[in-house]
């Protein structure tokens, strides 16, 4: 049976031109645990809860709900696509197969350097957790000292992403197994976490619409302070796209992906809201300064409610999820980089694209982007906001490597409105009459992301002005920088590589096939 599965899913394959080349084990609690891992709840919300708390106070909790609806909507469109482009490089494939070709290049090219941006950041977490379950993790100087927490935060993340780089060489099946297991000890504690915090709680659900007094004084009131703390649940909630990242090592990947990509945002989207109202609930002081410190946070709030015992215990499951976040982030920057470099869109491709025999397992993009990674983190080691400028940075650009999608799949409805459509294989997820006002709402959503977190607010990016402008001033030397290289990857013959070209079977994705797919742009 499961030798069937593999034929029929490597069928599908060559249909779009491409031979399997990566080892396809990964099975439906796999697929969802890389997106679930991806997005981390006790990775992200723990490391930037301080941010949120001090930007909008207690009532920051509403950014959440507010996020999460927003990205649903975006969700759902990348939900369609997966079914539709059951691909590796999922952002990349996607917007190639419905947009014009500079679009899907430009779409891999952002979502790979935010990627590395991601997996620098993400690594950077280690930093609000280890230090406060031994004092022997703050290896350089005084955590209270912002330098020194900065430069251990460096020497940590490091450390994590030369592990990362190890596990990813290894190949897909280790790396399962290891994510399998830390998703579900996440989720455990995540739920014992929740109950917990709810069984401790002394005071009301209406502690969710305490300002603490933010934004009296601005010309906009609190949206100042809300907009500003939206940071937390944008940065936690995107990389939901991972499923489909992974799609070529996913069995039955059309049916699979989808549902991992809504579970996993819906899962981490319920959990978050619960975790922070069972903190807001629960902590003894609302006014403790500690709250909005980066050595103190969500982390502090956990041992004061639960006790140090328990809340370390607790706190050893954030430790564990940041590992595998890391993980997991790392393979699906891995994924873009093949997907791209199989189709001659990177320089040195064939390198690149290569897969190792016994691991199955592009080897060369794990080294290259950990050590991207690594050089992110050395370069700013002084500099002591350099957690809050990494987060925002690779929000603005998920978000528009995101739009960079979206955008061509409202296009290619508009273009199509009016005309037969061909019914959806049983099982395929598929918008169908939904499809338009959602695509539409994800458009605006992203754009407004963008916006808000790349605003160059003192609250994030500090007061120095070339930090403050690091966000806008990034991303447009981003589009330059990738608007030439595909001037240049472009003039060369850019294609799938004969390695990894369907034998018999080089033309596109056969339209008689019973599939629904949008159709493709110029």
């Amino acid at each position: 049976m499961a030798n069937r599965d593999w034929v029929r899913d490597s069928s599908d394959l060559a249909a779009f031109g491409y031979r399997q080349r990566l080892d396809r084990t990964l099975g439906g609690f796999s697929s969802f645990a890389a997106g679930f891992s991806y997005l981390s709840i006790l990775t992200g919300l723990p490391q930037l809860f301080y941010l949120g708390y001090g930007a909008g106070g207690p009532a920051f909790f509403w950014t959440w709900p507010l996020v999460l609806c927003g990205q649903f909507f975006v969700a759902l469109c990348f939900a369609e696509l997966a079914a539709q482009y059951p691909l590796a490089g999922g952002v990349y494939q996607w917007s190639k197969q419905i947009g014009p070709a500079w679009v899907g290049w430009m779409a891999g090219w952002v979502y790979l350097a935010c990627a590395v941006i991601t997996l620098a950041s993400v690594a950077l977490a280690l930093q609000a957790t280890l230090p406060q379950i031994a004092p022997a993790f703050q290896i350089v100087g005084e955590i209270d000292r912002p330098a020194d927490a900065a430069q251990n935060a460096v020497l940590l993340g490091c450390a994590l992403i030369a592990f990362s780089m190890l596990i990813n060489g290894v190949g897909v099946r280790l790396l399962a197994r290891i994510n399998n297991v830390g998703v579900f000890a996440e989720m455990v504690g995540t739920i014992l976490l929740i109950m917990l915090l709810t069984y401790k709680a002394r005071r009301g659900i209406n502690v969710v619409f305490d300002t603490q007094g933010r934004g009296s004084s601005g010309p906009f009131g609190y949206l100042g302070p809300f907009f500003a703390a939206a940071l937390i649940p944008s940065f936690v909630m995107y990389g939901f796209d991972t499923a489909g990242s992974l799609a070529e090592e996913t069995t039955d990947p059309r049916r699979r992906a989808p549902r991992a990509i809504l579970g996993a945002l819906a899962a981490v989207g319920i959990a978050g809201a619960c975790l922070i109202l069972g903190v807001l609930r629960g902590v003894d002081n609302l006014a403790d300064p500690e709250l909005g410190h980066l050595s103190g946070g969500m982390q502090h709030a956990i041992k004061q409610i639960l006790g140090p015992s328990l809340g370390m215990l607790l706190l050893c499951d954030v430790a564990l999820a940041i590992l595998i976040c890391t993980l997991t982030v790392h393979a699906a920057a891995v994924r873009l980089v093949f997907s791209m470099a199989r189709d001659n869109n990177l320089p040195f491709s064939h390198a690149l694209a290569w897969v190792s025999g016994s691991s199955r397992t592009p080897v060369l993009p794990a080294i290259l982007l950990g050590l991207f990674a690594a050089a992110i983190l050395v370069v700013n080691v002084n500099f002591p906001q350099v957690i809050e400028v990494l987060v925002s940075v690779s929000i603005v650009w998920a978000n528009l490597a995101y739009l960079l999608v979206t955008i061509p799949m409202l296009c290619s409805r508009l273009r199509r409105r009016g005309r037969a459509k061909r019914a959806p294989e049983p099982g395929i997820f598929r918008l169908g009459r939904w499809g338009l006002p959602v695509n539409l709402v994800a458009v605006v959503w992203g754009v407004l992301v963008v916006v808000n977190i790349g605003w160059p607010r003192q609250e994030i990016y500090g007061t120095i002005w070339y930090r403050r402008y690091s966000a806008p001033v990034a991303t447009a030397l981003l589009l330059i920088v990738g608007a030439l290289c595909y001037r240049l990857v472009r003039r060369g013959a850019a294609g799938v590589l004969e390695t990894h070209r369907a034998l018999g079977n080089e033309h596109e994705h056969d339209t008689n096939m019973n599939r629904t797919r949008l159709p493709a742009g110029k």
